[in-house]
């Protein structure tokens, strides 16, 4: 049966999992890899399948697959 709250149909919408894009900075010996965000953070996550030096797209702490390097621009508006 389908709910008629509101919240729950709006949160049903939403992942599951947290989702963010990086740069594979390095592979690690234990099967994960290195990645490196916008700001300069770094952190870890399981899976080597994205080459180094490219954009990874990581789900759940999982790499998941690479993905285009796009031109970042801001705009001073």
């Amino acid at each position: 049966m389908a709910t008629t709250n509101p919240w729950k149909q709006f949160s049903s919408l939403l992942p599951k999992s947290s989702r963010v894009i990086g740069t594979v900075s390095s592979h690690n010996a234990n099967g994960t890899s290195t990645l490196t965000l916008r700001n300069g953070s770094t952190f870890t996550a399981k899976g080597q399948e994205v080459p180094v030096n490219s954009k990874a797209l990581v789900e759940g702490g999982v790499v998941v697959r690479q993905v285009p390097t796009l031109p970042l621009f801001t705009s001073g508006v």
